[in-house]
């Protein structure tokens, strides 16, 4: 969870040159500003090699550091959660030994709580490794900023080393979070407000940690117009850095971007379009067989939201309904570059009664509403071919979803909230690997 690759957090480290804000209205889920910090300007040290290697390694710094603090909150919010959870633990355990014939619900409690006891004591050292990173990083931007001030006092290929090694142990904490159960909504950050009432925006999970490209496509018919804009930062400020005339119009807003290709549903049709960015052509086609389309079987909002198109850690998925399913939700997970499908599942959850869906490690979540006071309601799981109902509340700000979609690099839930585009802070309950792990 958090939103690391794209708004970018401005940390407690000075870094004493010269930088480029660029400020939005957004905030943060405790209510603090956030701009986007680029740093340091092109320009600047030009001098000689010297001078372009530190300019590398104080970008490498500043992207650590980004990336750290994204692992802070996650951690230090995943461990408030669980030290709350262990204390209803315990509570229940006093409950039950204090009861000859336990009831049903308190049996169901203590096993649903039950799994988060044995992850609380790698939770507390993940937690103290995460400062001791921070700590780290503040020593190396100091280093480098007296290195800023008198080029050669500092052993260039002993720092790169130090970056490396850095690097390297962030990605390893990093990989210790794997697929979680979903436990919480927080948010929503405002990033713009723009366009129609309806329509997508995202950017691409299977992008690299630089590539920040941001995707628009207003409305939910009657247009084939994709702009693209190089970052958050100038999708803020509306500098498009380029727009691609699909070969067909979209229905619905429920587009994915993944690996490079956009992935949407023809209008009029149950066909489903790979357009590959890089080329400007479509790269396949392929139609979803009974699947219904032109709001036979759209979520609660209608706009022709019939085929929903998502990705998470596992790969592209579609969601529709059929005819044979009693118009109830479908999942289809689909080969992103045939589009051929390679598993169904059928689920027992009209169609016509969810608001929005989302995935995340291979489960549906599904909303009861696109209005004020909906929740996720309903989870799929294609792992165990099961279903269970929720109780997780989101805030809808603006009071009319008409996109919510989960991008698993940010671990985050973009949204289109009533011509706001928004972004969503998610928990996730997940066991963190270790070395003792087979």
């Amino acid at each position: 969870k958090g939103f690391g690759h794209n708004l970018k957090i401005i940390l407690d480290i000075t870094i004493t040159i010269q930088i480029l804000c660029v400020y939005s209205s957004a905030q943060d889920a405790e209510g603090r500003c956030i701009c986007t910090v680029v740093a340091p300007e092109q320009n600047l040290c030009s001098r000689d090699a010297k001078e372009g290697q530190l300019r590398q390694l104080l970008e490498k710094v500043q992207n650590m550091s980004q990336s750290i603090e994204v692992l802070n909150l996650r951690t230090q919010r995943d461990f408030q959660y669980i030290m709350r959870m262990e204390g209803q633990f315990k509570g229940l355990r006093s409950k039950q030994a204090g009861v000859n014939n336990p009831e049903r619900e308190l049996k169901g409690k203590m096993e649903t709580l039950q799994p988060l006891i044995p992850v609380l004591e790698q939770y507390k050292t993940d937690a103290q490794l995460v400062v001791q990173f921070k700590q780290e990083i503040r020593n190396l931007s100091m280093a480098l900023t007296a290195i800023q001030e008198e080029i050669g006092a500092y052993d260039s290929e002993e720092l790169q080393q130090t970056v490396l090694s850095l690097e390297s142990r962030l990605r390893n904490c990093m990989s210790k979070l794997t697929c979680g159960k979903l436990m919480k909504i927080t948010g929503p950050v405002t990033v713009k407000t723009s366009g129609t009432r309806f329509g997508a925006w995202m950017t691409d999970p299977q992008a690299s940690p630089t590539n920040n490209r941001v995707w628009y496509m207003d409305s939910y018919t009657n247009n084939k117009i994709v702009k693209e804009y190089k970052s958050i930062a100038d999708f803020v400020s509306g500098a498009e850095s380029r727009t691609y005339n699909l070969p067909f119009k979209w229905a619905g807003t429920n587009h994915v971007v993944y690996n490079g290709s956009l992935y949407y549903n023809k209008v009029q049709s149950n066909i489903v379009v790979c357009y590959r960015f890089e080329t400007g052509r479509v790269v396949t086609q392929r139609a979803l067989e009974n699947a219904g389309f032109h709001n036979v079987y759209p979520y609660t909002w209608g706009g022709f939201s019939d085929i929903d198109l998502m990705a998470d850690e596992l790969g592209l998925w579609a969601v529709y309904a059929t005819n044979q399913n009693a118009g109830n939700i479908v999942i289809s997970q689909l080969n992103p570059e045939t589009l051929q499908i390679l598993g169904t599942w059928n689920t027992e959850y009209s169609k016509r009664n969810a608001g929005e869906s989302f995935m995340i490690c291979g489960t549906l979540y599904i909303t009861n509403s696109h209005l004020t006071g909906a929740k996720v309601y309903y989870a799929y799981s294609t792992k165990t071919s099961s279903y269970e109902y929720t109780d997780i509340p989101f805030h809808n700000q603006y009071f009319h979803m008409s996109m919510l979609d989960y991008n698993a690099r940010d671990r985050a839930l973009y949204g289109w909230n009533n011509g706001h585009q928004v972004l969503f802070n998610i928990t996730l309950f997940h066991i963190i690997k270790t070395e003792d792990d087979s």
